[in-house]
Order: structure tokens, then sequence, then C-alpha cells
């Protein structure tokens, strides 16, 4: 009879023992989980780089193919669903839907518009400054980015518009 006792109490885990089990995952998911949020925060910020790169490239792009537009001062200007028909000065279908809803990664996106010239009766924009800013500063992303016409791509450390940094 005591044969049959000791084998089912060495059978299970105590309670003690499951208890020490769960407190090791447990700081392990409280170690892991900021450091899952800052790979994140880097990705967002190296894909909000990558996406100002390729926006000066397709305003590039945009000027050459519609001159008389000059730069464009939208971001649904430069976008347009692939497909839909042919591009157009107001849909040039150069940019991803994504980005062209002004939205990507945890960043928000905007263009505005500087000088301009009028030639019969069309406006031709020669500047423009693209802003990228975090959705939420500190968890979508810690930085804030800027470029124009010059295609340099400025920071603000702060998560603001006030890029003052060169980004190297």
């Amino acid at each position: 009879m005591k044969t049959h006792q000791k084998r089912t109490a060495e059978a299970g885990f105590t309670l003690i023992e499951l208890l020490i089990v769960m407190s090791v995952i447990l700081i392990l998911m409280v170690l892991a989980i900021p450091a899952m949020q800052g790979v994140r925060r880097t990705a967002n910020q190296t894909s909000a780089i990558a996406s100002l790169r390729m926006l000066n490239q397709m305003e590039g792009q945009y000027n050459s193919t519609y001159p008389q537009h000059g730069f464009a001062c939208t971001l649904p200007a430069m976008g347009g669903k692939q497909g839909s028909g042919s591009p157009t000065a107001e849909s040039a279908q150069l940019i991803p839907e994504d980005l062209a809803s002004g939205s990507k990664s945890g960043y928000i996106f905007n263009i505005t518009c500087g000088g301009k010239n009028t030639i019969n009766n069309q406006d031709q924009y020669n500047s423009y400054q693209i802003t990228a800013t975090p959705t939420q500063v500190g968890s979508t992303g810690n930085w804030g980015y800027c470029t124009d016409e010059n295609a340099q791509i400025h920071y603000d450390p702060k998560g603001g518009t006030n890029c003052t940094d060169l980004l190297q």
C-alpha cells in the first residue's frame, strides 16, 4: 500500500513548483515585451525613412511626367489604384495606396507645397516639404522626419516637425 501512495505523490507537480515555473515565465515576459516594443519602434522609423526616400523619388518622377503641375502637393495626387485607368496628374499611381492615404507603419505623412508659378491659369509648384511624424511619440516612433525637393532627410528627436538635425 505504501508503494501505491508514493507513486501518486511523485506523479505530478506540486503547487509550489507550478508557481515557480509561472513566476519565471512572467519575469521573462516582463523583460521581453519592452524589447519587442523597441524593435517595433525601430522598424517603424526605418520604414518612415524608406518611405520619405521613395516619396522624394516619386516627386521627381511626378514633376517630369506632369511639368505643367510641377511637384505634387498631396499624397493622393501621387497615389491612385494601379490598373484603375490611365494615370493622371490627380492620380499618378506612383506610390502605394497605404502611403497615399497618409498613414503607414505608425507614421503620418503630409506634403505641403511651397513656391509656385502660374502659367496659363495653371499653378506650377517648384518646391515641397514632406513630413513624417509618429502616430504616438514614444510608442510607434521616437523621431519626426522632414524632407524637401533637395532630398535631404532631417529629423526632430522630439517626434515633431521641427527637423533641424541632418539624418546621416
